[in-house]
């Protein structure tokens, strides 16, 4: 009988350890799945981070762009300080008010100015880093205000100035500024998705 016991003892502990096996593995899969589907989710975040209502304001100079091309932008405005509002006489909130003035094609937004060096999304020579480069940078805490995956979310979600990309008002001509390649809700789902897979970068520079 004790031979019998131990046999079944054994058989039982064999049997844990297989399922046990088993759901690591499945927890594998699934965890691939989520990782893959967060990467996914991530190109459609890059898409909309290098679009030019986004990378205008992220550059990699001491001036903030303009316009669809990406052009410097007009009466020399330059950054200014490590706040990145322009320098007295010539700060950004002499012309970009509150909100959008379409009678003048001036955009305007809260808070108006540019992004930190450290957060720029272009080269020097006006071409968009690579996604694997931005997705780093973004969800570098010593670079990005210390956000976490909740904290970038937030921040997508409910940041004026994220916000008014999908609200850029009308040019100096009349016509209406273009827009990201997705609306803001899908821009946010897509953020989720990233922060839930654990905010995966790609591979590569």
């Amino acid at each position: 009988m004790p031979a019998i016991r131990a046999r079944l003892v054994v058989s039982a502990v064999a049997a844990v350890a297989i399922a046990a096996g088993a759901f690591v593995h499945a927890r594998v899969v699934d965890r691939n799945t989520t990782t893959a589907q967060g990467l996914a989710a991530w190109d459609q975040v890059y898409s909309v981070l290098i679009s030019p209502r986004c990378i205008n304001c992220h550059t990699a100079t001491d001036y903030p762009q303009q316009g669809d091309d990406r052009h410097r932008h007009v009466a020399n405005v330059v950054r200014g300080g490590p706040e990145g509002k322009g320098v007295p006489g010539l700060n950004c909130a002499s012309c970009h008010q509150e909100t959008n003035a379409d009678s003048t094609g001036v955009p305007g937004g809260h808070n108006w100015h540019l992004a930190p060096l450290e957060m720029r999304w272009q080269d020097t020579n006006d071409r968009p880093l690579s996604s694997a480069a931005v997705c780093r940078q973004i969800t570098d805490r010593s670079r990005n205000h210390n956000l976490d995956g909740p904290g970038l979310l937030k921040h997508h979600e409910e940041e004026a100035l994220v916000k008014w990309a999908w609200n850029p008002g009308r040019r100096p001509d009349g016509t209406m500024r273009t827009l990201p390649p997705m609306t803001h809700e899908q821009f946010v789902a897509a953020t989720r998705r990233w922060v839930e897979a654990g905010t995966p970068c790609p591979a590569g520079r």
